[in-house]
């Protein structure tokens, strides 16, 4: 696995993972449990994590919609 994005703002994953959906792109979401020692204030990132063998293909499809990546 190989990290795409990392984000604090839940509607860019949400966006993006639909988007690698639509390509058959499997992808996957860490630290998605992080809020438990945050109080649910949202400051650490969630990253969002591809094969490697997809992450070109991931990246193409972030900068065609103007997804920012880092």
């Amino acid at each position: 696995m190989k990290e795409l994005l990392r984000s604090t703002d839940p509607t860019i994953l949400a966006f993006a993972s639909a988007l690698l959906q639509g390509e058959d792109i499997d992808c996957f979401q860490m630290d998605v449990n992080m809020s438990i020692l945050e109080g649910g204030i949202g400051i650490f990132p969630r990253r969002m994590m591809v094969r490697e063998h997809d992450y070109d293909r991931a990246v193409r499809v972030m900068t065609d919609n103007e997804i920012p990546l880092r």
